[in-house]
């Protein structure tokens, strides 16, 4: 006997299908250089292209267009260091309602600047010694407010899933595809896609060296918290995979990667130099252990999902600069 999962892929597709005309469909790329010092062929699904910069705007506009007309009329609360933040802003927005976002302090200045100018109430907390769960929980309670968590939700996971959904939508079958990993809700999502599309596609995640509660709790088989990560792939900071999120990607996930934030910089500038396009940290991550041989045996052919670009001039200055001067 076996029990429903929380996410199908009747779920991804009915998420495209109301994300139709309302998300983006974001491009995929490829470079021969890029092939050749991998050996294999890549492609890059380009998710900081997405409406707010990054894949996070899927699984928000899929959870709260679903909400009753009621719960909707009152207004959705998030929490989130950033992307989900604007996410979930421009999500209630585009809906006719409004947000407030409960986001660390020491979140990207560019993120708090984007989320409130999508016209939502931010408050802050500090995420080392404060819990945001319980305070975004409470929150919502107190207000009356709809929460729409960054990844620990069926609605929202089935919207991140499409963008997994159009990579092979247009390039067909893979031999692996290798995503991002804070939450778990884009791998979820992704994971879940590429097994009904292609039953023996490896999934791969990819965590940063400082944040491997995923890789940890897999390795266990179950739920392990780690110190909350310091590292600038501040996207991938979350010290514990959801609940959801982690009964699904321990069942279809196949290994986790780690990478340095070095590794992640120097994907970074790749990208840049070479793809012409920016990235974050988080959204460099699964690049960035593709070009490191994190990958094991690399096969033939391989979907990496690019899950955001949302850095400013300053900070992104600021972290390829050493590499620029040691490449001097």
């Amino acid at each position: 006997m076996t029990s429903t999962p929380p996410v199908s892929f009747d779920d991804v597709r009915e998420a495209a299908a109301r994300l139709r005309g309302v998300a983006h469909r974001t491009p995929v790329l490829t470079s021969r250089t890029l092939n050749a010092l991998i050996g294999a062929e890549v492609f890059i699904k380009c998710e900081n292209f997405q409406r707010i910069g990054a894949f996070k705007f899927r699984g928000a506009y899929n959870a709260a267009a679903q909400l009753p007309p009621e719960q909707l009329a009152k207004g959705i609360a998030a929490y989130s260091s950033g992307n989900h933040a604007q996410a979930a802003a421009l999500a209630a927005r585009e809906l006719g309602t409004t947000a407030v976002i409960l986001m660390p302090e020491d979140a990207p200045r560019s993120k708090l600047e984007a989320t409130a100018g999508y016209g939502a109430d931010i408050v802050t907390y500090d995420r080392y010694t404060q819990d945001r769960t319980a305070l975004g929980e409470a929150l919502a309670a107190d207000r009356g407010l709809a929460l729409i968590p960054p990844y620990d939700h069926p609605h929202v996971i089935a919207g991140q899933g499409t963008a997994a959904l159009e990579l092979f939508e247009e390039t067909g079958a893979l031999d692996a595809l290798v995503v991002p990993v804070g939450g778990g809700g884009l791998i979820a999502g992704s994971a879940t896609t590429a097994k009904a599309l292609h039953l023996g596609i490896q999934v791969i995640g990819v965590e940063p060296e400082a944040g491997d509660d995923t890789k940890r709790s897999l390795e266990c088989g179950e739920r392990v918290t780690v110190p909350v990560p310091r590292t600038i792939a501040d996207g991938q900071a979350p010290p514990t995979p959801g609940e959801i999120t982690f009964a699904i990607n321990q069942r279809l996930v196949d290994a986790i990667a780690l990478v340095s934030d070095e590794e992640v910089v120097h994907a970074m500038r790749f990208a840049f130099e070479r793809l012409k396009i920016v990235l974050e940290p988080s959204g460099a991550s699964a690049l960035a252990a593709l070009m490191a041989g994190r990958v094991d045996s690399p096969p033939r052919r391989i979907g990496v999902i690019a899950s955001g670009g949302n850095i400013d001039v300053r900070r992104f200055t600021e972290l390829v600069r050493p590499c620029l001067t040691s490449a001097a």
